[in-house]
């Protein structure tokens, strides 16, 4: 049996490298719940208008305290966080199914296919993301559904770098070429094995680039492009806080702080798990 101070000194290290993953953990499970089923957690509605209770400080009543119009901040946090975080989601899955698409179409589909995909990727990716939604935006116009296509557009490109660079491993791999080499399908082969070996790093890669979507799409909505008023969100409402900053500050902190939380957070744990997939592909 180890000596006691070397099991201390082992559950102190592990303890050190699990405590981001676990503060992380604790962030993310409440702002879910929230997400999820808002009304455990401020059952009121967001968009309850009460001027005689307009710009309170935060305190006993009102914890977040209230905004010009004397609504609850808190409940309004809460209830912001589902189209906060369904701008964030669903513009990652939609880059990330468009990532996989192209950068197999890149992998496989010839000389020609790869460099028109490449050449398109290499023009996106030399503009900043969130410039590239912009652009999308000024086409097709403001709306929640049309923010999510915007940064599912400009996040494209990079998944895209990802799924060409694994599948052209793959599919120079020895086993790849002896299920050639005994007439698989080409539908197979690329469906049980070129596919799940390219998306491993992929899925890992969007856990991070959830954090920067999520970013971009509170970005949009604080331009005024994103969820409408009154609804709630938080990019919405920290760009009515911004008027406020010095007569009212919580009604900008308390939106922007939930932002930086959830970012983080998910930071924390994408690379976590990124970490974990190397060591394991190693």
């Amino acid at each position: 049996m180890a000596p006691l101070s070397v099991r201390i000194t082992a559950r102190w290290g592990l303890a050190v490298r699990r405590g981001p993953s676990v503060l992380a953990w604790a962030v993310l499970v409440p702002i879910a719940v929230a997400a999820l089923a808002p009304e455990l957690l401020a059952a009121s509605s967001p968009i309850t208008i009460d001027p005689v209770h307009a710009l309170l400080p935060p305190g006993a009543e009102h914890w977040f305290g209230t905004d010009q119009l004397g609504r609850d901040l808190f409940t309004r946090v809460v209830h912001g966080a589902r189209p906060s975080l369904l701008l964030g989601l669903g513009s990652t899955c939609l880059a990330v199914i468009g990532g996989a698409v192209l950068g197999l179409a890149a992998a496989l589909g010839g000389r020609l296919a790869d460099q028109a995909v490449m050449r398109v990727a290499d023009i996106l990716l030399s503009l900043p993301q969130l410039l590239v939604a912009l652009l999308v935006i000024t086409v097709l116009g403001g709306g929640t559904a049309n923010v999510v296509l915007a940064i599912a557009i400009a996040f494209v490109p990079g998944y895209a770098r990802v799924v060409r660079a694994e599948a052209l491993v793959v599919r120079r791999s020895g086993y790849v070429e002896a299920a050639c080499g005994l007439g698989l399908r080409r539908s197979t082969l690329i469906v049980r094995h070129i596919l799940p070996n390219a998306l491993g790093p992929l899925l890992v890669l969007a856990g991070v680039g959830f954090g920067t979507a999520l970013i971009a799409g509170s970005g949009l909505s604080f331009l005024g492009f994103g969820t409408r008023p009154p609804a709630p969100e938080w990019g919405a409402m920290l760009s009515e806080g911004r008027d406020f900053l010095q007569t009212a500050w919580w009604i900008g902190l308390f939106p922007g702080a939930a932002i930086t939380a959830t970012v983080i957070a998910v930071n924390v744990i994408g690379r976590s798990a990124q970490s974990r997939f190397t060591r394991r592909t190693r």
